[in-house]
């Protein structure tokens, strides 16, 4: 009798591990573009969207040195959830200028993706766009698809309307923009962006500057764009998310001696935002991260949050989740240990998390990689990645 119950019990085991096995579902990655490889020096900047119709669009930057110079926007496409990817397209390629900080948003009324990135002569470096000794000034620029990313109009110098004259840097992003799905603002584009401006206590780049925020906002398609009143003092590299009763939060680097992301609210639209604050529990090195409504998950509203999660460095990419529309986060989970620096979000069609960052194991800046994983990984131990897998 013992004997027939050890084995019934082995075999109820054996039942169970294979229950558990079959409902794991694999951790797919896929590095998209590799440092040494292909024609262009580095690449970086991740951005990551997912379209109306279910295709992700992953773009960066491939450069051949920092954040000036010659840089051309690129694209790969996804069909299939990001099991198999596209060969490399080149968005924008402006001769030896600068084309980067791609910030693209869906339309889910018409279905047209607006690409907003931002453009300068590729012979001026940051300093003197900051300092206004540079030959021309760093512009915002706008295209859009309507052919689910597979071709892209010719980028559009928006200057007039979304950038204040008397700013130097200007970049949008980097990461996506959003739609609004409540309140009297339903269905606005919104796209986050950033400056810098004058000031005379200001000590970027040994002053007299500093950086702030601000938001482009769109109510009839992305036709006519508006720029908000800006967000300052001390931040920067902006992702703005919409919360349940239709209030925009923008999250932002932060140049404020902190530690912590420096957070604004906006009951308008995002045509107004209140005085800046820091959010404790987002620890940071001045590094930019990424923040996505996730949409219902567990009959809940669902927020993440991904960065490298140090007071110091770039390392320990760590998501986070959130239950409360943004007042408390918790769940932290350990994404990848090594080095790692700035990223991108978006939920799959099929429900997955889906996450773009730049990461390696002796540098941040090695590999781009895609990461996908079911959201209920957000609660199990330990880390997503670790070293080998790079």
């Amino acid at each position: 009798m013992k004997k027939n119950l050890f084995i019934l019990t082995i075999f109820i085991l054996g039942l169970f591990q294979y229950a558990c096995k079959e409902k794991t579902t694999p951790i797919q990655k896929s590095v998209l573009w590799e440092k040494g490889t292909g024609d262009y020096n580095n690449y970086r900047i991740p951005s990551l969207i997912t379209t109306q119709k279910g295709t992700l669009l992953a773009f960066c930057e491939g450069r051949e040195a920092g954040d000036a110079g010659d840089i051309d926007l690129l694209l790969k496409r996804s069909e299939d959830n990001g099991i198999t990817w596209s060969d490399e397209q080149i968005v924008w390629n402006d001769a030896q200028n600068t084309c980067g900080n791609p910030c693209p948003v869906v339309d889910e009324t018409t279905g047209r993706i607006w690409l907003f990135l931002t453009w300068n002569n590729g012979e001026d470096g940051e300093s003197a766009i900051i300092h206004k000794t540079s030959s021309l000034p760093r512009l915002p620029y706008l295209s859009y698809s309507d052919d689910d990313g597979k071709t892209w109009s010719e980028p559009v110098n928006m200057n007039e309307s979304c950038r204040d004259t008397s700013w130097g840097w200007y970049a949008t992003g980097p990461g996506f923009g959003i739609q609004m799905k409540n309140g009297p603002h339903k269905g606005r584009l919104v796209i986050p962006a950033n400056h810098s401006y004058n000031d005379p206590d200001g000590t970027i780049r040994n002053g007299p500057y500093g950086y702030g925020a601000h938001v482009l906002y769109s109510d009839d398609h992305g036709e006519i764009w508006e720029m908000s009143e800006p967000i300052k003092p001390g931040c920067n590299e902006s992702q703005v998310t919409e919360l349940s009763d239709g209030t925009l939060e923008m999250n932002m680097r932060s140049y404020n001696d902190q530690n912590a992301r420096a957070i604004s609210f906006s009951k308008d639209g995002g045509e107004t935002w209140t005085e800046i604050e820091h959010d404790y529990q987002l620890v940071e090195s001045r590094c930019q991260a990424s923040i996505l409504n996730y949409g219902q998950f567990d009959e809940k509203q669902m927020h993440l949050f991904l960065n490298p999660a140090v007071p110091s460095g770039r390392n320990h990419l760590t998501l986070k989740a959130s239950f409360d529309d943004c007042q408390s986060w918790s769940n932290d989970k350990l994404i990848y240990a090594g080095p790692a620096a700035y990223s991108c979000l978006t939920k799959l069609p099929d429900g997955k998390i889906g996450m773009f960052f730049e990461a390696g194991k002796e540098s941040a800046y090695e590999k781009m990689v895609f990461v996908s994983f079911e959201p209920t990984q957000i609660f199990a131990p330990g880390s997503l990645l670790n070293s080998n897998s790079f």
